[in-house]
């Protein structure tokens, strides 16, 4: 579908989702974000829901001002994945040993690795800029500093919520790993930190919503944050390149006789931060709930633990700010899901698939999301679909 335009006070709200299907909350707080003074552009993404501030799914363009609420808490979010030369012929029928072992060379949940993880070790992890990166820690935020060693024990670790490691097959039966986290607590430690700070700074007194401080340009308060926001970007995109090295090297332990091999990798940030120019202006956009789609870039776009997840060729929509959705989206809260749903739902809705079926996952059961083929569909003039997947593995915190 094109997308429906609904008026804002500063900027028209471009929706690629049908309006009447967007919650209430959600669609004022569109209308807030179209308030702000420095907008230049917001579009809408087909998996939009609430979020803190901003919605969740919204690519919004500011000239000379960025909103840390508007990337979301946990700076640099995203997905990655990568085809295999396995096939569906060399699975193994017992796949709960696979999932085990996946479990035990990844920590899950608010678990840390017992020595940090050497990355020259794994298995295709180049460790160029590497000392660079950590060399750098001691000029973040004051907020975090003393957390070092935890942040270097978390690198390399999933989380919980809606974070996932799954072995999937594509429509011609091979194998694909895919994963999806981001900067861990470090992040979200940083992203509360400046938005407190964003909300005490005069500019943003008087704005229709507290949580849509944002920093301007020219001011150390932006220094600070654009510092401390691109390393943790940079520390969820090592995050989830470690986690595939460490998952690679089950692979190949476990298909010893298959001598597998791996393709280029697919990365890509879901909330995040990028400075790009659109119609002759140099603008700051966040996407929170959203990925970049350049005509001709790769993403990834995942549905549920049950669902389908697709691989994507961005079409370069300059009228989406060149962005396409991060997900299905959910179309009900954590609480109320676990209040419809049972364990035995969870169940039926993941049958066939390996994985936690248990009431600590049961807010991420695939009936709390929206439909993930819908959603693709009206993104069409957005992105163009590589390979669909299907999940036969899934691990969650």
């Amino acid at each position: 579908m094109s997308y429906v335009e609904m008026p804002g006070a500063k900027v028209p709200i471009r929706m690629w989702t049908d309006p009447a299907t967007v919650e209430d909350v959600a669609l004022q707080q569109l209308r807030n974000v179209a308030t702000l003074p420095w907008i230049k552009g917001l579009a809408v993404m087909p998996d939009v829901h609430y979020g803190k501030g901003a919605t969740v799914g919204s690519v919004i363009a500011m000239q000379g001002a960025v909103c840390p609420a508007a990337v979301g808490v946990d700076i640099g979010c995203g997905m990655s994945a990568v085809k295999t030369s396995l096939t569906a012929n060399d699975l193994p029928g017992d796949l709960s040993r696979l999932r085990s072992k996946i479990e035990q060379a990844i920590p899950v949940g608010r678990g840390m690795h017992d020595d940090p993880v050497d990355p020259g070790r794994l298995y295709g992890f180049g460790t160029a800029g590497w000392e660079d990166f950590w060399g750098r820690f001691d000029g973040i935020a004051e907020a975090v500093k003393f957390r070092h060693e935890r942040a270097e024990r978390q690198m390399g670790t999933l989380g919980s919520g809606n974070h996932m490691i799954e072995f999937c097959l594509d429509q011609s039966d091979s194998v694909w790993l895919m994963l999806h986290s981001g900067s861990r607590n470090i992040g979200k430690e940083l992203a509360e930190y400046h938005i407190g700070v964003a909300q005490k700074l005069p500019h943003n007194q008087g704005l229709v919503d507290r949580d849509l401080a944002v920093f301007v340009t020219d001011t150390p308060q932006m220094a600070a944050y654009r510092s401390d926001l691109y390393w943790a970007q940079e520390y969820a995109k090592y995050n989830r390149a470690i986690m595939m090295g460490l998952l690679k090297d089950v692979v190949r332990r476990e298909f010893k006789k298959a001598k597998p091999t791996f393709e280029t990798e697919i990365s890509c940030h879901h909330n995040y931060v990028a400075e790009e120019s659109y119609e002759g202006m140099d603008l700051l956009v966040t996407r929170k709930g959203a990925i970049r789609a350049g005509s001709g870039e790769f993403g990834i776009i995942p549905g549920s633990m049950g669902t389908s997840s697709y691989i994507v060729k961005g079409l370069g929509n300059e009228k989406a700010f060149n962005s396409a959705s991060h997900g299905a989206g959910r179309r009900m809260s954590r609480n109320a899901a676990k209040r419809r749903f049972t364990v035995r739902d969870l169940e039926e809705q993941t049958r066939g698939v390996e994985c936690r079926k248990d009431s600590g996952v049961l807010d991420e059961i695939p009936g709390a999301y929206k439909n993930i083929d819908q959603v693709m569909e009206q993104q069409s003039d957005l992105v163009e679909v590589v390979a669909k997947l299907k999940q036969f593995i899934c691990v969650k915190g």
